[in-house]
This record gives structure tokens, sequence and C-alpha cells, in this order.
């Protein structure tokens, strides 16, 4: 991979974890995909489709966790955490989350759901990074199924980032569920983003299903900031981890 010298540079990571289970939920494989995920060395890591608390799930499976999976995942690795729960239900609950190596200093999630859909949000973190005045933006999403909702959802997600200084550093990952590859123009003439892959080869990675790519859902996109060339993890073992391919690359200050 290509090295920049110059300036603070970090890693991130994201990852749909499809609340701990393989495809089709066949089989629960949180444990693994923790190993996956600390094998990366990842610096910050966004994760979508993590449960929060699941009674039924908790009662039946041996190697359920004892703590929500966020901090399962975290373990020792991560020394914050931030958690957006999003879709709730009488056994559980379960969002997005952001782990980091370094603090952070604020969070909140943002309900960016459209009426007559499922809840969505988007869960935005200030993390102080060393020797830096500037707190770095980082925000996990995971939007919707139909294209006009995620129209809406991009909008409000705009308007927030909009909201920003205007030479904050800013990431944004996550599921997009962007099939018809439309959020990199949005996104780009509404808040100044670009997507990390589209900038070294032209267009978004495919990461959608895991076992063989072939639609571009997920996305890094970055302002305020440089990549080197990003990549998308090896099929294997991520492919029987999640059924969407995880994406990652070193971003620049």
């Amino acid at each position: 991979m290509p090295q920049n010298t110059q300036g603070f540079s970090f890693k991130v990571l994201t990852i749909n974890t499809h609340k701990g289970f393989t495809t089709f939920n066949r089989r629960f494989i949180l444990p693994e995909l923790r190993d996956a995920v600390r094998a990366t060395s990842a610096d910050i890591v966004f994760l979508q489709e993590v449960m929060g608390t699941h009674a039924i799930h908790a009662a039946q499976i041996e190697a359920w966790p004892e703590n929500s999976h966020y901090e399962y995942l975290a373990d020792t690795m991560w020394r914050d955490f931030a958690y957006g729960r999003n879709a709730v239900y009488p056994e559980g609950h379960h969002g997005n989350a952001i782990l980091s190596r370094f603090p952070i200093a604020e969070y909140q999630n943002r309900d960016i759901s459209v009426a007559g859909s499922e809840k969505r949000g988007m869960l935005h973190c200030q993390i102080t990074l060393p020797d830096r005045a500037q707190p770095l933006h980082v925000i996990c999403v995971h939007l919707g199924l139909k294209e006009k909702h995620r129209l809406m959802q991009m909008k409000m997600m705009c308007d927030v980032i909009n909201a920003l200084p205007a030479d904050a550093p800013l990431v944004v990952a996550g599921d997009f569920n962007d099939w018809q590859v439309r959020a990199n123009r949005f996104l780009q003439r509404g808040a100044g983003l670009k997507e990390v892959f589209s900038l070294k080869n032209g267009r978004p990675a495919r990461t959608f299903p895991a076992r063989f790519p072939l639609l571009r859902l997920d996305r890094i996109y970055i302002r305020n900031a440089s990549v080197s060339q990003p990549w998308a993890l090896p099929v294997k073992p991520w492919s029987h981890l999640s059924d969407h391919a995880p994406l990652a690359v070193e971003i620049f200050l």
C-alpha cells in the first residue's frame, strides 16, 4: 500500500455486522468476527446492524456475550465506543456503533427515519486526535432500502454536515444501500464529500453479497482529508462473517 509521510494518519474500517450472524442467520459468528476485526488494526471502526441487546438470543445461544455486541467487539483494542440505537423491538434493539482508539469527546445519534419506513439513524461522533486542537468528525450511517427514502436521509445528512465548521476533517462511512450508485454526486454537491474508492478507482467498491460482490452498497466518504489506496478486505475469512464485504482505508490529515 502506498505510503504518505506527510501529516497525521489513521486507519478506518467499516462493516455491516449482520447482528453477529452468517448470511440467512444460519450460525452465530460474533467471536470469529471480533478476531477478524482486531486483525485489521483499524484505529476507528464503523459498525452497522450491531446488536445492543436481544433477550431471546441471550438465553438460547451459548456463545452470546454478556455485554452488548459493540462492547464485545471493542474489547481491549478500542478504548472508546459510541452506540446509536435505531431499531427497537420487544426482545431488544440494534443500530450503528463507532469504536475508536482515540477519545470520543461527544456523540449524538440523530434520527433520520422517514415516515412509513424502518427506523434509521446517523451516529455522529467528535473524536480527539493527538496534538490537534480541532476534533475529527465521524458519522456512521445505514440508509434505507428505497431510493426516495435514501435521498431524504442524505439531505438530512448534508444539513448536519454543512452545520459543521467548514475546515473540520470529516469521515462518513457505512451501508448506503445505494445499488444505483447515485449517492456520490448527491453528497459531493450537497456537502462536498468525496468517496475514497471513487477517488482512486473511479467508482465505489463492490461489497454485496460478500461471497461474490456485485453491488456497490458500502462507502467511505471524506472531507478536508486525503487517502492512500483503499482496499476491500479479502473474501476469506470475511465472506462467512457478514453478508457485506468490509472496506478499509488509511486517511491523512
